[in-house]
């Protein structure tokens, strides 16, 4: 018999006691990204980058460049960078020779779809939209973004030279 209110009075007795009589004891669901955090399989810390083909080498640079990414320009790879992250751009003759083989073996621009947290205010994104001269796709709420899919925000989708689908969300 479990005895709540024995002589200690502990819940750590309580515990014990419950334990031993072969009690299961359960873990509440992961409801924050905090959460999701500490309950993450060990080792994985962080997303190092993200690669993708690329197409228009030209254009792509030109155009992160003045969205205000860091671009760094290599033989085989373009990388634009942000924060702490950065999003590798295979050059053409890298992705196509046939030798390359440490990618997806069917991904051909466009194929990415990337979502950047916008810090800044609804008109600071929307100059820099107009300083790039691409069309909106398509604006609006969106939820399920951030704080394990509960977070609320405004996003703004626009295409690259390529057409990877870009998202610039700003959370309310």
């Amino acid at each position: 018999m479990l005895n709540s209110n024995s002589k200690s009075g502990s819940r750590r007795t309580f515990l014990k006691q419950a334990l031993t009589a072969g009690a299961v004891i359960s873990a509440p669901s992961v409801s924050s990204a905090a959460e999701a955090n500490n309950n993450q399989s060990s080792g994985i810390g962080a997303l190092d980058h993200v690669a993708i083909p690329m197409q228009n080498v030209d254009g792509m640079i030109a155009f992160y460049r003045a969205l205000g990414f860091v671009v760094r320009e290599g033989a085989n790879i373009v990388s634009i960078h942000f924060a702490n992250q950065k999003i590798n751009l295979h050059r053409p003759e890298f992705w196509q020779s046939g030798t390359f083989t440490l990618r997806a073996a069917a991904a051909a621009p466009p194929c990415g779809d990337f979502c950047w947290v916008w810090a800044g205010s609804e008109a600071s994104l929307r100059e820099v939209i107009a300083r790039v001269g691409v069309p909106i796709e398509v604006e609006g709420q969106r939820d399920g973004g951030r704080d394990g899919g509960n977070a609320v925000g405004q996003s703004i989708y626009i295409r690259d030279p390529d057409q990877n689908l870009l998202e610039f969300i700003r959370y309310v």
